[in-house]
């Protein structure tokens, strides 16, 4: 039974350090977009860009939305797909922008 403690305790810290590594992008950088791709994408959605970083492998930008809200991407560097979005909407904004079904329904 003392034995069983130690090998759960490595299980857990192994597994869970596994779990923490699936958010990294594991493009090789050959396969790389360059950055001025990235603003081009962004800036497609409507989007200025503000800052623009590499963190675990993927670009991060954030910038401002039209309407002035706060938006954050997690970018895949290879593709330029989106990954992750994040807004942060400013009182009485309307997100409908963001929501595909919404747009449906009030057309």
């Amino acid at each position: 039974m003392k034995s069983f403690l130690p090998i759960a305790v490595v299980f857990a810290l192994t597994t869970s350090g596994a779990a923490l590594a699936d958010d990294d992008c594991r493009r090789p950088m050959a396969e790389w977009q360059p950055r001025a791709a990235v603003t081009d994408r962004v800036a497609t959605l409507g989007i200025a860009t503000e800052r623009l970083r590499i963190d675990d492998g993927c670009y991060e930008v954030r910038g401002r939305d039209g309407d002035g809200n706060r938006v954050e991407l997690k970018i895949d560097p290879a593709s330029l797909a989106i990954l992750e979005l994040e807004v942060r909407f400013r009182p009485g904004a309307d997100p409908s922008r963001y929501l595909p079904a919404a747009r449906k329904a009030t057309r």
